[in-house]
């Protein structure tokens, strides 16, 4: 079963950034090279322009380590902060040459990570004062799941599986294969057990009948997707005290908290990962150095 990397690992922010940099040409800014003196020293500050929780500060760090190892970095906010437009986030200071060439890779990163936080932390405020706890999906940018993750858990929410190998979920598409090959729920739950003992089986359920049939072949949580509200409640109270119940899709800051009234115990959005806007964060050189 493949482990989650420490989204903070030392080693693992240095391969994303480098990674990054070298897609952006880092190590070859020809406008920078040309415009800027290679003894030029300055310093620099990232900057919120928007309201919204920060996420992302160890990773634009090791983006302009990676840059320049000599480069200062200080934060001046930590993870998890909530900011207003005009809050200093950080310091940098050092080869000016470095600080350009960092600047894109390194806000692309803090944006993204900041934007999913910020979208997962209005998420977990609508929910306030309620049991439910709100989850991530796996629609995050491959390549990137470690950080994205990490962002969803700094904005106050928490992770699903963190992939294929280490969790069990059976979807609609997994539903027309099984039927396609001649099996049944019951069937299905019980190779599922065989081949991963011990894991917990999640399986995706669509009415109140489909959540009958589950519930008799003994899964361990139900995914109500799309489902209507009193359905969700009806199914919740069948649900109570045998399993878990999962509500997942179109979940909406304006639509979650009467999700989340009906009592299941967790509540996935996608789009915490997969559509959350940029924070918008800037960096700017210091006029006076």
């Amino acid at each position: 079963m493949s482990e989650q990397p420490d989204a903070l690992d030392g080693a693992y922010l240095r391969r994303v950034a480098l990674a990054a940099l070298e897609e952006d040409g880092g190590f070859d800014d020809v406008t920078t090279a040309a415009l800027v003196p290679a003894d030029l020293s300055g310093k620099a500050v990232l900057l919120a322009k928007q309201a919204g929780v920060v996420a992302g500060l160890p990773v634009a760090a090791a983006v302009f380590r990676a840059v320049d190892p000599s480069l200062s970095f200080r934060p001046l906010v930590a993870d998890g902060t909530r900011v207003q437009p005009g809050d200093l986030l950080a310091e940098i200071e050092g080869s000016t040459q470095a600080i350009l060439r960092g600047e894109r890779v390194a806000l692309n990163l803090l944006q993204r990570l900041s934007g999913i936080a910020t979208a997962t932390a209005r998420l977990v405020d609508a929910v306030a004062g309620l049991p439910t706890g709100i989850l991530d999906t796996r629609k995050t940018t491959p390549g990137l799941r470690a950080l994205e993750r990490y962002a969803v858990r700094v904005g106050g929410g928490r992770n699903h599986r963190w992939n294929l190998a280490t969790g069990i979920l059976v979807k609609d598409n997994h539903w027309r294969a099984v039927e396609a090959a001649g099996g049944s729920i019951e069937s299905a739950v019980r190779r599922l057990r065989e081949r991963a003992p011990g894991m917990r089986v999640e399986v995706e359920v669509t009415t109140v009948e489909e959540a009958q049939q589950a519930l008799g072949a003994g899964v361990d949580i139900l995914l109500l997707d799309n489902m209507g509200l009193e359905e969700m409640r009806r199914v919740v109270e069948m649900a109570r005290g045998r399993v878990k119940t999962e509500a997942s899709g179109g979940i909406t800051e304006a639509t979650v908290r009467a999700v989340a009234e009906t009592g299941v115990d967790y509540i996935s959005a996608g789009a915490i990962t997969h559509s959350a806007p940029a924070l918008d964060i800037s960096l700017e050189l210091d006029e006076r150095f």
